[in-house]
């Protein structure tokens, strides 16, 4: 078996940002609600210290969680545990990060950071993204593809370091034309993958097996989109046993966090152990090794335009 991939989600649901687009962060929390998150945080990062089995991890909060000292000081932890392959976080990357990157083993950190053109500029941005490649920390940067953001996408490739890799997410609310995907793709190979929702009913799968979802009380489900379903929790021993190959019972999958890990896909191996922080094994590749995640995507999209229009 694989070593285990933790996608961790607590509490904490608020953020430093606004986009009118996100359903996350919508509220600010109170103290007490702080003060819960932090416990469960401290409770997640025990277990994990306590476990000796290799385990990757990735913190998919509702917000922004790196604004917050107690996720910085997990982070760094964590990477310093040599029974954790890799610590990653979904940050816009706004947090003060010396202390975290001069504390933490870059080799074992890793971080996928959102840029949001409406809330952040793109010098400011990227003077950060510096701040993590002289630390020799692994990251990607993402945006969400709005049409209106192509030309920003396009500006922010140029800026990005080659070995950086820039992924885009669909806006499956707004549909594309032929050319803006093609714009997109330029830009990010597997874009057209995320335009789509990936029939998944019946599919199998890693989550439940190799990948699990794991909330503020431990509670453990196969994956952040199959809420009704606790399949063990992390503090009453029951997690091993519950570990195992389940086939999807949802219709579709559209959100790459889900979709990465069904097996029909085949994207596991094209991202390998750049999987958790979303770098495609062996980025920055050659325009040829481009062109077959193109066309891989190509596959995969074929007859199931969902999002894409003629133009």
């Amino acid at each position: 078996m694989s070593p285990l991939s933790i996608l961790y989600r607590g509490p904490l649901s608020s953020c430093n940002y606004g986009c009118a687009y996100c359903p996350f962060a919508k509220r600010k929390e109170s103290r007490a609600e702080l003060a819960r998150d932090r416990a469960a945080l401290a409770r997640f990062v025990a277990w994990v210290r306590a476990r000796e089995a290799p385990v990757s991890i990735l913190f998919t909060p509702w917000g922004e969680a790196l604004v917050r000292r107690a996720y910085r000081e997990a982070m760094v932890e964590l990477s310093r545990l040599p029974h954790v392959r890799r610590v990653a976080a979904q940050t816009n990357l706004s947090f003060p990060a010396a202390e975290m990157l001069a504390a933490a083993d870059p080799t074992r950190l890793a971080l996928w950071c959102t840029y949001h053109p409406e809330w952040t500029d793109r010098g400011r941005f990227l003077a950060r993204c510096r701040a993590l490649s002289e630390a020799g920390v692994r990251y990607s940067v993402g945006m969400v593809g709005f049409r209106k953001f192509i030309p920003e996408i396009e500006a922010m490739r140029a800026a990005l370091p080659a070995e950086v890799y820039l992924w885009v997410n669909a806006v499956k609310a707004e549909p594309y034309v032929e050319d803006d995907v093609r714009a997109i793709e330029a830009v990010d190979p597997l874009f057209r993958v995320n335009t789509v929702r990936h029939p998944s009913r019946g599919r199998a799968c890693g989550a439940g097996e190799t990948v699990i979802s794991v909330d503020g009380d431990g509670d453990v489900r196969r994956c952040h989109f199959i809420r009704d379903e606790i399949i063990a929790n992390l503090y009453d021993g029951t997690l091993d046993d519950a570990l195992r190959p389940r086939r999807c019972p949802e219709a579709v999958c559209g959100c790459h966090i889900g979709y990465v890990h069904m097996d029909h896909l085949g994207l596991r191996p094209l991202f390998g152990e750049g999987l958790l922080e979303r770098i495609p094994d062996g980025w920055p590749m050659s325009a040829a090794g481009a062109d077959t995640l193109r066309a891989h995507a190509r596959a995969l999209t074929r007859g199931r335009a969902l999002v894409v229009l003629s133009a």
